[in-house]
């Protein structure tokens, strides 16, 4: 170990910005690989250490001098590979089956690999490293956890729609939820969303998935068994007529086509979920119905009407959650199929004041007034006394 301990010593000399550790010697030790990364907070710098095992990330915070020891802590008895950054070197450490060490260093310029460690860093909530199955099957990541470099954008954006669910549900110490993910079609982003609940947050859930196509369905299913997802499941049904007597804490519903999304958002009410998450999808109605006399300039140019119009429907929707007493977002949100709708709704229900519900009401009747519009979900809630 003398000679690891002299290699180590020599890395540690430098600036060192950035170190994975990686090749684990024994197959059942608990992490699969460790990274190491200099950070910065109020002006003082700190090493941020990430641990990763097949599920689930670790972080332990240590000071710039306790570099080397926690190295060799790892190098000593768990890991066979070192790769490590400064500012202009790069290091390479790997020790062979009977123990030889190779140690190689070469000049570079690591200046993107300083910036990322002193810039603040997304903290993304599906870390690189994590062995997230439904993230390889999907093409994200690699076998080993590593993202994909062409599905990077892709994987920005399903860590966006997880962070903006967490947002909600670290609000409240949760044990179990039941979920309805409406419109789930054959998207991996059901099983990812499983997998953050039950392996991440811990919670005990119900999930079930819901589409129109049974062929989609029968290979949700299997994909589900194949992962041992055992309370995933997916059923055959319409988003407008579909039934659940059971008690419903959280509605999913992504990409749901015009009022498909109205029927969704009506249903959740109905069961008075207390999660609603929607991103909206080819709002056709109020584009189809929309007519002004004092403001004309909006149906002028077809292609502005299309867009007031989209943005008018998903206006209204958040009022008629807020009228059924749900505190209501409009938040932006790049989709996971690149589309150009961006829109996320989330809604969480809430204790509102009676004025701010007429309030809400009154918008979206004025609105109503000004362009003609008859709203779906405006006439479902109003049919079944919801507002």
């Amino acid at each position: 170990m003398e000679d690891v301990i002299k290699v180590i010593d020599k890395i540690c000399n430098d600036e060192i910005i950035k170190v994975v550790i990686s090749n684990k010697k024994n197959k059942e030790f608990k992490y699969n690989k460790v990274g190491i990364q200099l950070k910065e907070k109020n002006k003082k710098e700190y090493y941020q250490i990430e641990k990763f095992t097949d599920k689930q990330v670790f972080h332990e915070n240590i000071e710039i001098d306790e570099l080397k020891d926690k190295i060799l802590e790892f190098m000593k008895e768990e890991f066979k590979q070192l790769d490590a950054w400064s500012t202009d070197a790069t290091y390479n450490v790997k020790i062979s089956k009977k123990g030889k060490v190779f140690f190689g260093k070469k000049k570079s310029n690591n200046q993107k690999v300083v910036n990322k460690g002193h810039n603040k860093e997304k903290n993304y909530i599906l870390k690189e490293g994590m062995l997230i199955q439904p993230l390889i099957d999907l093409g994200v990541f690699t076998k080993e956890g590593k993202v994909v470099n062409s599905k990077y954008d892709k994987y920005k954006q399903i860590n966006r729609f997880i962070e903006i669910i967490d947002d909600e549900i670290k609000k409240n110490n949760y044990e179990e939820l039941t979920i309805l993910d409406f419109g789930c079609g054959k998207s991996y982003l059901t099983f990812v969303l499983y997998y953050y609940f039950v392996e991440i947050k811990k919670i005990n859930v119900k999930m079930i998935g819901l589409d129109l196509k049974e062929d989609v369905i029968n290979k949700c299913n299997e994909i589900a068994k194949k992962y041992k997802f055992d309370n995933l499941h997916f059923e055959l049904g319409d988003i407008n007529g579909f039934k659940y007597n059971n008690k419903v804490d959280m509605v999913i519903t992504l990409h749901a086509c015009d009022t498909a999304t109205d029927y969704a958002l009506y249903n959740a009410i109905k069961w008075n979920a207390k999660m609603i998450f929607s991103v909206p999808c080819c709002q056709h109605e109020f584009n189809h119905q929309m007519k002004a006399e004092n403001l004309d300039i909006l149906t002028k140019y077809g292609i502005i009407q299309e867009r007031v119009a989209a943005l008018m429907t998903d206006s209204v929707r958040g009022n008629l959650l807020e009228c059924a007493g749900y505190k209501t977002q409009l938040l932006e949100f790049i989709d996971i199929s690149h589309s150009p709708k961006n829109i996320l709704i989330r809604a969480s229900k809430s204790n509102l004041s009676k004025d701010k519900k007429e309030k809400s009401l009154k918008q979206v009747e004025d609105l109503k007034k000004e362009f003609n519009f008859n709203p779906t979900l405006y006439n479902l809630l109003k049919d079944d006394n919801l507002i």
